[in-house]
């Protein structure tokens, strides 16, 4: 298992992570099989989605923001209560498929480090493992 260090800059950033979770793919050797990626946080989250146009990481960021506002009636004590509705949304963990030694993305497809309550340093465990 493979630990990809993740450091954002500003509450709400959606990182590509892409090339790193590529190395670890490439450091396994695992020519088929899977990747198993899994955020150790509440508040940050893991996604596939384009990563040629960055008008696509500034709507979904203004989306979740404006859907989900940080609102003074949450009960929960840190303040930061929209960042784990943001985070259940999106979700902790991913599974790729590898074949031929490589991850099978398409196209456009980027792998997204979600921060929703950063800035800081966050972990992504990530897995290779062999199949048929």
């Amino acid at each position: 298992m493979q630990h990809i260090e993740v450091r954002t800059r500003s509450r709400q950033e959606f990182v590509d992570i892409t090339v790193p979770v590529e190395a670890a793919v490439e450091q396994s050797a695992v020519k088929e099989g899977i990747c198993v990626l899994w955020s150790t946080h509440t508040t940050a989250g893991l996604t596939v989605n384009e990563n040629a146009d960055p008008d696509v990481v500034r709507d979904m960021t203004t989306w979740f923001t404006q859907h989900i506002p940080r609102d003074p009636a949450y009960r929960h004590l840190e303040g930061n209560s929209d960042s784990h509705i943001m985070t259940t949304l999106v979700g902790p963990g991913l599974t790729l498929i590898v074949s031929k030694g490589r991850l099978q993305l398409g196209r456009w497809q980027g792998i997204y480090f979600c921060e929703f309550d950063g800035p800081r340093t966050r972990t992504v465990l990530a897995k290779v493992i062999a199949g048929e």
